[in-house]
């Protein structure tokens, strides 16, 4: 008996060192995504000039999809908990959406994309930060159909990968809340925010000659 407690001891910790370590896949496919579009978006700028109402428009709509992208991520974070490799959680975002922080992500990443005014970034961003999520979707989906069995393999027959379904949403049990996953995932939204003044700057640059304007956005 006692050999049986430590077995499932050792498997529960070994859980959650691998999903540990495909979070931290997803942080870091965040993080250089973020990286190599700034980077990009240097020497491009909106087909819109910077002050017309469609430029502004598209910027304020990006910025509303950051914020809603960090707090969703805040919400998301809530009912997980750190729970995901040890039961399956299918309250509140979780139950219109398998992967609501991937979802909020990708809605916060379109977000930086506005911010050059352009409506191809915004998409543009969106889609490159869902395909990218795509790949650690499938691992995670693999890691916890083994670790959690039956429950999870229903939970997969009626709530979406990805795209939300509305209709599905119950209000569910947040579970015990954990102060430090919740700072965590905010520290990681920051990286959203720095692209409102990042792109202020890089408006500026471009405006007064010292960064060229190779390409232009529609």
């Amino acid at each position: 008996m006692l050999n049986e407690v430590k077995s499932a001891q050792a498997e529960q910790v070994r859980a959650r060192h691998a999903l540990g370590s495909y979070q931290h896949a997803r942080r870091m496919v965040l993080a250089a995504l973020v990286v190599v579009l700034f980077a990009a978006l240097l020497f491009g700028q909106s087909s819109f000039p910077p002050d017309s109402v469609p430029h502004e428009t598209i910027e304020m709509v990006g910025v509303l999809l950051i914020f809603l992208g960090i707090v969703g991520r805040l919400w998301s974070t809530l009912y997980i908990g750190g729970r995901k490799s040890s039961e399956v959680v299918t309250g509140g975002p979780y139950s219109i959406t398998r992967n609501p922080l991937y979802v909020f992500s990708s809605m916060a990443a379109a977000g930086v994309g506005a911010q050059i005014g352009s409506i191809t970034t915004m998409i543009g961003f969106a889609v490159l930060c869902a395909a990218a999520f795509h790949v650690v979707i499938l691992r995670e989906e693999k890691f916890l159909k083994e670790a959690l069995g039956a429950p999870y393999q229903t939970y997969l027959t009626k709530v979406p990968r990805f795209f939300p379904r509305l209709s599905l949403y119950q209000e569910g049990d947040t579970g015990s809340f954990k102060p430090r996953l919740l700072r965590t995932t905010l520290l990681d939204g920051l990286v959203f925010l720095i692209a409102l003044p990042a792109f202020e700057l890089i408006d500026g640059a471009q405006e007064s000659g010292i960064l060229p304007v190779l390409f232009r956005f529609p």
